[in-house]
Parts: structure tokens; C-alpha cells; sequence
């Protein structure tokens, strides 16, 4: 199967796509994924909680929002040299990009700010690629953030439109596209993608896709996450996602967003190897790996190093360098 980047796909055409026999659309996704990426080469991400809890938003699925009675202590923003010293750490253990993450419902010009900028300075001088997740953007901030030397922005639509509002009540979809576009008007790349497992249908995860596959480029990057239930939150009694439908997901986005980075993201950690094996051959090429066994929060789970570098060695997979070090290797090359 060969596909060119399209920004015109149909409803109609995503779920004949996500409803094709499962090997098959396995397979159409590998052919693909063999298109536009190194097939053996798996991103390795580290996601740091730089500000944790206490956060307004009542999203239903997250531990953090100060709506809920959940484990989670809030805890102020990070001093930047512990930031830098765990992104070292995870430098050498063959993590390539760092995701900086507060609970914040968007971003305030104070001094907080200030030190995030002065963060991500740091990081990236490490020669590490710099994601951040920080809540709603203005232009300005985007702006900031780009001259601080900011390689990516995590800002997920996490279902449809249509459901969106029986998830999340304290911001719109508009204000998340807003701020997708905001980034956009920079150099810094978007990183957008979803959640699977919140109630919704399949149609919605469809409509989902379709919008992230209408973005004029396509995110640089597509989380596909898996619901975490997490007691005191209202989706604590959600049934677990069929590994299946992740792996659907995650092929389905592959063909109609080829060039993207699919993430396999929160939630793998209930996944066995031979589940996450399906997930790389469906074209998922980036994962969350953690030196503590959390990921986002104390109650999200996340492989740690070791372990996946074992699998990642028995499935002979590679961790992929940093997109500095891949473009001084093209420029060596020549």
C-alpha cells in the first residue's frame, strides 16, 4: 500500500479504513510506516511533571484537577536545575525527547513562565528535542517559547468535537484548536493526539482522526493514549480499552497521517510485549519511558528503561536519536 499526505480525507474513508479486516489493516499500515519512517527506529520520550496538581480544568479522566479526591499531591513548580539534572539522566539512558508538563489550565506572562523558558534553554542545550505541555497559548507565548529553543507543544483534542463537552466543561474545542494554531504560526512543531477509553464511540475516535488529519501540516506527532482509570475521578469505573482498538487506532492514523509520529503513550504500560509488538507493527514509533515507573503523575504507570530496552532489544528495535543529531548526520552524509 503507498500513500501520499492528504488533508482532504472523509469520514467515510477513515472508518473503511479503521474497519478493515485487522491483519490486513496491519499490514497496510507497516507498508506505510515503511514509506516515510526508519522501521527499526523507535523514538524514546521522558515526560517530567514540572508542576503537578491543583490544576482548575474538570477534565474527567485526569488525576490532577483540583475538582477531584485523588492520591495526587500538588506540588509547585520544579527548580530548573532538578529539571536538567533528570533531563541528563534520561539523556543517557537513549531518551532523545524530554516533555515538560504543568497542570496549568494555560499560561501566565510571570515569572513561573520565566523559568520555564529558562528550562527549556537548558534542556535543549543538552541536545535533547523539547516538547512542552503547559495548557492554552497565546501567540506571544508560542512566540517565546520558539525563541527559547522549543522543538515541540503537546496540546491534545483528546476525542471528537461531538463528545468533547461530556469530558471537559472548562475550556471549548475551539480554545484547543485555537491554541494548535497559535504554535503554528512558529517553528515549534504540534503534537496532538487522544485519548481512547473515555465512553466514547467509535465514530467519535473517527472524527477525532479526521480532524487531527486536517491540520495543514499534519502534527508532527500523535499521541494515542489509553485511559488510566484513576480512583476519584469520574471515569474511575471505565472498562478497559481492547488492545485491539488501540491497535486500529493506531494503524488507522498511520495511513491517513503517514509522515507523523505515532506515540503510544499513557496506558501502555497494561500492554504485554506481544501487544505492544502489534502497536509498532501497526506503525507506532515513539513511546514514554520513565527511571521511576510513572509517567505523568503517581497514578499513571510507565515502563521504565530497562525494561524496554530489553524489548525494544528482543524485537530488534533502536532508540532513535535526537532530530539535531539525524540532521547533522544528513548534512555529514552529503
Amino acid at each position: 500500500m503507498s500513500v501520499g499526505i492528504r488533508y482532504d480525507w472523509q469520514q467515510a474513508e477513515i472508518q473503511e479504513i479503521y474497519n478493515t479486516p485487522l491483519l490486513e489493516l496491519v499490514y497496510q499500515a507497516a507498508s506505510v510506516h515503511r514509506q516515510y519512517h526508519h522501521p527499526r527506529q523507535i523514538q524514546v520520550c521522558k515526560l517530567i511533571s514540572i508542576k503537578t496538581g491543583a490544576c482548575p480544568e474538570d477534565c474527567s479522566y485526569c488525576a490532577q484537577s483540583s475538582r477531584y479526591k485523588t492520591e495526587v499531591k500538588p506540588q509547585g513548580l520544579m527548580d530548573k536545575e532538578t529539571v536538567v539534572n533528570i533531563a541528563q539522566q534520561a539523556k543517557s539512558s537513549g531518551v532523545s525527547r524530554v516533555c515538560m508538563g504543568a497542570a496549568w489550565r494555560e499560561v501566565r506572562d510571570n515569572s513561573q513562565f520565566e523559568q520555564v523558558l529558562e528550562m527549556v534553554q537548558e534542556v535543549t542545550n543538552l541536545g535533547l528535542e523539547v516538547c512542552c505541555t503547559l495548557g492554552m497559548l497565546t501567540p506571544n507565548q508560542a512566540k517565546r517559547l520558539e525563541d527559547a529553543g522549543l522543538y515541540a507543544y503537546n496540546h491534545n483534542l483528546d476525542t471528537s468535537e461531538e463528545y468533547y463537552s461530556t469530558i471537559i466543561t472548562t475550556r471549548t474545542y475551539q480554545d484547543r484548536l485555537n491554541t494548535i494554531n497559535h504554535v503554528r504560526q512558529t517553528q515549534v512543531t504540534v503534537c496532538s493526539g487522544g485519548i481512547l477509553g473515555l465512553g466514547e464511540t467509535v465514530a467519535d475516535r473517527i472524527a477525532m482522526l479526521q480532524t487531527l488529519a486536517s491540520l495543514q501540516p499534519h502534527p508532527d506527532s500523535v499521541p494515542i493514549n489509553i485511559l488510566s482509570q484513576v480512583e476519584g475521578t469520574p471515569l474511575e469505573n471505565q472498562p478497559d480499552v481492547p488492545v485491539w482498538d488501540v491497535v486500529r487506532a493506531i494503524a488507522t492514523a498511520r495511513i491517513i497521517m503517514p509522515a507523523a509520529d505515532i506515540r503510544l503513550s499513557a496506558g501502555r504500560a497494561r500492554l504485554s510485549q506481544v501487544e505492544q509488538a502489534f502497536c509498532f507493527m501497526a506503525g507506532a514509533n515513539s513511546i514514554f519511558s520513565s527511571e521511576n515507573g510513572h509517567m505523568l503523575t503517581v497514578t499513571t504507570p510507565c515502563p521504565g528503561y530497562d525494561a524496554d530496552a530489553q524489548m525494544l532489544n528482543l524485537l530488534g528495535l533502536e532508540m532513535r536519536p535526537p532530530a539535531s543529531v539525524r540532521q547533522k548526520a544528513v548534512v555529514e552524509a552529503k
